[in-house]
Formats: structure tokens, C-alpha cells, sequence
């Protein structure tokens, strides 16, 4: 079979996309990974899993018409050259303009795979919901004819079909991208001051802000302790400025770690992982911690509230509430007897849920290869 791949990141498609890429080629099927331009280093990546790589133009952020139509055509000239036997789009323009475009040249085998709503469907002013509303209906265009539609939770699944933006016959469910259990090993805990890790694009939705407001408690009473974030600044229009982040680590709050194509020397160099997002599809990161044995903070949110039993991995706190959230930091520090037990929960929350050759099997049996 020919199968086409579409993502819009490069830097994450071997960490999110790799272990499906490799089933499919050991399966002896040719498959092309469309992604936006990628460097040389993901390029050989790509190759090396037997894959082939095809460019195109995308704009993962904003709505620019000329741009988008731009993708559009330049999905659909590749589609049509590749004649691939299934599609696999995954991300929100990836998925409309791969959609749209396998629509229009007549293929049939389509498959999105929803991974979060993201700002779009965020309620807002007008120029925001003026947005979520041709969000919905180009969704609901290019989902028509696809072939299923996979999403990360439930509750993913339930608005799209509330919203009738795809048919619920064609609806599946997945836990998550899944996480090599393997290759992230539970580690023991480090020997030194109580450590929380944030990892994720600095974007406003990621519970960023609540996270520096919740440190700035916490120091006041445990002054020692580190509170970290990681991961790119962003072109979004929900991004968090480079400013905003100096005048939390002038303040001695957050300390600011960069970016990095490999993140688990840095959880494995915290003791708590920590994710006070908005919404997610699965968040892999949360994932990734859990296999290697950290106990888990997160908010009672759509998909981050599927990787916590409350309790017993972790603790779920409410969306945009910096006192709670800080309420259960110090509880984290006060109760260091209980983080081996939490660590325990994760790991085999992992093995038993999220386990990418699990997730995998289920997505190609979804597909029907």
C-alpha cells in the first residue's frame, strides 16, 4: 500500500510520528511524511525509517487565505501525483486542507486524526469566534468524506459529533500518540531540592501564567524550591513573549530551560511533572513523565484529565487557578512519602493505556491495513 502522512511540525514527527512510520514500513508499505520544510538532521530521520519526505507550504498559526489555498493546492498536486492507497492527517490544517484536497481529487481513504481543538476553538472577542466558526465549518467539510475520524478522548469525540462536524459511525478513540515504554524507562527520583517541570510551547493555553503565578506562592513559604518550564516561544497569537518570561526568572520564579529536541534528561531531573493546560488532545509530555515514574499535575481539563486518577498518580486542579494549583505544589513538597507510590501509578497507567505499540496497533486497525 501507499500511505501519506501529513503533519504540519517537522521537529515533532519522528518523536510523535516514528513509531508508526516504522510499523507501516516494516509492513511493506511506501510512505511519504509531508510535513512544512524540515532541516537536513529530520530529513535523514525520515529516511532512515524507510519513509521519503515531500515538503509543503504551511502556516501553522494565523488565517492568511492566500497562504491557506497556497496549502490547499499544494496537498492536492502531491495527493494526486502520489495516488496513495490511505492518508493519515493529524493536526488542524493538515486535516482541512488534506481533507478538503483528497475530497476534491476523489480519494477515498482519508483519515484525520484530531489531536487537540487548539486556540480555534476557544471562546474569545469577535475577531477569535469569528475564527472557531470557520474553523467548524471547514472541519465539517473535509471530514465529510473521510474514512474515520480518530480522536485522543472522549470528550474530543462528543463535540465533534454534538456539533455535527463528523458523522459518529466514523468516530474512533485512541489513547493518545502513545508513549515508548521502552526507550523512557522509570527512573529513580533525583537528589536534590523538589523540583516541578513544565514542558510545552509557550502559549497562554498551556497554563503558563498560572504556573509562574503559583511559584510566586509557593516561594514565599519554600523559597529553594524550582519551578521549571521548557519548550519553544511560538508565532501564535495566544504566544507568550520573551519579556514576559525574563521578568519571571528577574523575579526568581520560573527558570526558563530553552528548547530541546530530547526532553527526558529534564524530566528525569524533576520530581514532579506539571501541566496546568487548557485543553489538550493527550498530552504527550504528561505521558512521557509517567513512564518514567513521576507523579502527575494537571487540570481537570478536556484530555488532561485522562492521564490522572485523582489520588493515586497525581492531582487534577481546576483550569486558570493559580491558588489551587499552587495549594497542590505544596502539598507535593509537604509529602514526599507519597511520591514513590504516585511514581508506581504512572508507570503502569502507562503500560497498561498508553503504550505506543498498543496506540499504534489500534490506529492501523482503525485505517485497515
Amino acid at each position: 500500500m501507499k500511505i501519506v502522512i501529513i503533519g504540519a511540525y517537522p521537529n515533532s514527527i519522528i518523536g510523535f510520528r516514528g513509531p508508526l512510520i516504522r510499523k507501516f514500513v516494516n509492513a511493506g508499505h511506501q510512505v511519504t511524511v509531508m510535513t512544512a520544510q524540515a532541516s537536513i538532521d529530520v530529513i535523514a530521520e525520515i529516511t532512515a525509517l524507510g519513509a521519503t519526505f515531500q515538503p509543503y507550504s504551511v502556516e501553522r498559526n494565523g488565517v492568511n487565505p492566500i497562504a491557506d489555498l497556497k496549502t490547499l493546492f499544494e496537498i492536492k498536486k502531491a495527493l494526486k501525483t502520489l495516488q496513495p492507497d490511505h492518508v493519515l492527517a493529524y493536526t488542524i490544517k493538515p486535516i482541512i486542507w488534506g481533507g478538503i484536497a483528497a475530497r476534491l481529487i476523489g480519494l477515498k481513504n482519508f483519515n484525520a486524526m484530531i489531536t487537540g481543538l487548539g486556540y480555534a476553538f476557544e471562546s474569545g472577542g469577535f475577531a477569535r469566534n469569528a475564527v472557531n466558526v470557520i474553523v467548524k465549518r471547514l472541519y465539517k467539510y473535509s471530514l465529510a468524506n473521510a474514512k474515520s475520524i480518530i480522536f485522543q478522548n472522549l470528550d474530543n469525540r462528543q463535540l465533534f459529533v454534538e456539533l455535527e462536524l463528523a458523522d459518529e459511525k466514523k468516530c474512533h478513540r485512541v489513547f493518545g500518540s502513545g508513549v515508548d515504554i521502552t526507550a523512557y524507562q522509570q527512573q529513580p527520583f533525583p537528589e536534590q531540592e523538589t523540583t516541578f517541570l513544565l514542558i510545552a510551547r509557550l502559549l497562554g493555553d498551556k497554563g503558563i501564567r498560572e504556573f509562574a503565578g503559583a511559584a510566586e506562592i509557593v516561594k514565599k513559604s519554600y523559597p529553594n524550591v524550582k519551578f521549571q518550564v521548557l519548550g519553544p516561544y511560538d508565532s501564535s497569537p495566544d504566544k507568550i513573549s520573551a519579556s514576559e518570561v525574563a521578568q519571571w526568572q528577574a523575579q526568581g520564579n520560573i527558570d526558563y530551560l530553552g528548547e530541546t529536541d530530547n526532553v527526558k534528561p529534564y524530566i528525569k531531573a524533576c520530581h514532579i511533572y506539571t501541566l496546568p493546560s487548557y485543553h489538550e488532545g493527550l498530552p504527550r509530555t504528561v505521558l512521557e513523565a509517567m513512564s518514567i515514574g513521576r507523579p502527575i499535575l494537571t487540570t481537570d481539563a478536556v484530555g488532561c484529565r485522562d492521564t490522572v486518577v485523582n489520588g493515586e498518580n497525581g492531582w487534577l486542579v481546576a483550569t486558570r487557578n493559580v491558588d489551587e494549583l499552587a495549594k497542590r505544589m505544596i502539598w507535593f513538597i509537604e509529602n514526599p512519602q507519597q511520591w514513590h507510590r504516585m511514581a508506581n501509578a504512572s508507570r503502569a497507567m502507562v503500560e497498561d493505556k498508553f503504550n505506543v505499540t498498543q496506540v499504534n496497533e489500534a490506529i492501523s486497525h482503525i485505517m485497515g491495513l
